[in-house]
């Protein structure tokens, strides 16, 4: 039973603290109530068994846990009798029967992406409500101190409250302005669930799906090339979720994955939303990022990808959005088009600046760089720099394997 508790927390929780916060229009009131709610079914449904609905009954057990801890104060202001009353009022019904355009989870997006929170809040805020990241696990995604990311988040909760930020969706002649915040909230999610920060597992299923769904409801609520473009991202990268994962949850690089076990309706749907999102004209980030899937995608073998037609798109994001995660990715591109000593000088030029010396995946792709070009013992230093950063069990164990199979095979001369 304790296994399933933690299975219904690991996909629902978000959900259902998100219908908490637009119930008890307070973030903290509502995790305090998420979290009195678990307690509480890890004490009855031993007993009782599962509900048939866990998903409402956990709201509807988190919300009067929440009316007994104000009652249990000594006072109550107006605004907290208030906001007792209010919690009475609710039908049962409602939860988990809500329109699409009143769903809880784009709710919260939108909350989170408000214009009123700076930009930096606003993902951390999106990172911690959303995903259910941990301060440190934001801390890490960042390359900034926890303390940092803590403060952040605390005063986006401060300024939702004092500012009165509306917990809603926003009319649609208010969407268009904010949507790039929102599109990359949900790819944030996304990326999350596609590979964890940390942890055991390489994917997140819920996430993905999560933000896949997000998605869909945000394309019906604003056809637009940029959500298309996303979604088509999204729906092409998840479409190799099986074929990531080897035997006992083993990391399997794109080259050697079994393609037959990609989800071919994925790649279809993906392929389909590209085009329709590239005949508009408006190419945007997400789009091209899209096109770069699907040059995998395409392809019936590794050895038929076409890394030159990578590499000019990534040449095209890097002139509309330049960062250097987007240099490093150019830089791999341009290694498998032209060999490894081009794709090291690169990346090296970048470490130069010291921009990336904290992430993992660029030590990584040096790495295999210096491996693929015989220099074992540099290689070995760069896969150690690369583990030695890295939060991901199954990365980690790929990193350690690596380093074991260059150091029992000798430098090459």
């Amino acid at each position: 039973m304790e296994s399933v508790i933690e299975e219904i927390y690991r996909s629902q929780s978000r959900r259902v603290l998100a219908t908490l916060i637009r119930l008890l229009g307070d973030f903290d009131r509502a995790e305090e109530a998420l979290h009195d709610a678990f307690a509480a079914a890890a004490r009855t449904w031993p007993a009782d068994g599962i509900p048939g609905n866990p998903f409402a009954w956990l709201v509807s057990t988190g919300r009067f846990k929440a009316i007994d801890t104000l009652r249990r104060r000594a006072r109550f202001d107006a605004s907290q009798q208030h906001i007792e009353d209010s919690l009475y009022t609710i039908d049962e019904t409602e939860i988990g029967e809500m329109e699409p355009i009143e769903d809880d989870m784009l709710r919260l997006i939108f909350t989170c992406c408000h214009p009123a929170l700076p930009a930096d809040a606003q993902m951390a805020m999106a990172l911690r409500e959303i995903c259910g990241l941990t301060t440190e696990e934001i801390a890490h995604a960042f390359l900034v101190p926890a303390p940092t990311v803590a403060q952040r988040i605390v005063r986006a909760k401060g300024r939702i409250r004092t500012a009165n930020i509306p917990y809603e969706v926003p009319d649609r002649e208010a969407l268009p302005e904010r949507l790039d915040r929102v599109l990359h909230v949900i790819y944030l999610v996304f990326n999350e669930g596609y590979s964890a920060s940390s942890g055991d597992e390489i994917v997140r299923a819920d996430l993905t799906g999560e933000a896949i769904r997000l998605a869909r409801l945000l394309l019906a609520l604003l056809p637009h090339p940029d959500v298309s473009g996303l979604l088509a991202l999204m729906l092409l990268q998840d479409s190799r979720r099986s074929a990531r994962q080897g035997e006992q949850g083993s990391l399997v690089l794109l080259a050697d994955q079994d393609r037959s076990l990609w989800d071919g309706a994925k790649v279809a749907e993906g392929l389909a939303l590209l085009a329709e999102a590239m005949r508009t004209g408006e190419i945007g980030t997400y789009t091209v990022q899209a096109a770069i899937a699907a040059e995998h995608a395409k392809v019936p073998s590794a050895e038929e990808t076409d890394w030159r037609r990578i590499a000019f798109y990534y040449d095209l994001l890097l002139a509309a959005q330049p960062s250097p995660v987007v240099e490093l990715n150019r830089a791999v591109a341009i290694a498998m088009a032209e060999g490894p000593a081009t794709g090291l000088e690169l990346i090296d030029a970048i470490l130069r600046r010291r921009e990336l010396q904290a992430y993992h995946l660029a030590h990584s792709a040096r790495a295999d760089f210096l491996r693929r070009l015989g220099r074992r013992d540099e290689a070995i230093a760069a896969y150690e720099a690369a583990l030695s950063l890295c939060r991901q069990e199954p990365e980690q164990a790929f990193l350690r394997k690596r380093i074991s199979e260059l150091a029992a095979t000798p430098e090459r001369q």
